[in-house]
């Protein structure tokens, strides 16, 4: 595999509907099940000091617990305010039930 692609987590790992946090390569990693996809994002809110596997996850939007503000798990774009920034999404890879996420 080309890239930085560490194995971040097993697929039956990351729940249908729901999101986990990983550290993966040293950073903390955002793992969400989406629709039998798997998303990967930062871990920490642009916005404020929360992290999003703490969140409420809404089909493709994972809603930040500390001020509402919502992110595409799909492009790390922010949808609402207070949120301006987007949030960091990384490339997945699944092989052999292994999930993998590009960090570079």
């Amino acid at each position: 595999m080309s890239g930085n692609w560490i194995e971040a987590a097993s697929r039956d790992a990351i729940p249908e509907d729901d999101v986990i946090g990983v550290i993966v390569g040293g950073r903390e990693i955002a793992l969400y099940g989406v629709d039998g996809e798997v998303y990967a994002t930062d871990n920490a809110c642009t916005h404020g000091n929360a992290r999003l596997c703490d969140g409420f996850l809404d089909g493709h939007e994972i809603e930040c617990p500390l001020h509402q503000g919502k992110f595409d798990v799909r492009t790390g774009a922010a949808i609402c305010a207070p949120l301006t920034a987007a949030v960091r999404r990384y490339p997945i890879r699944i092989e052999a039930d292994k999930v993998y996420v590009d960090l570079s």
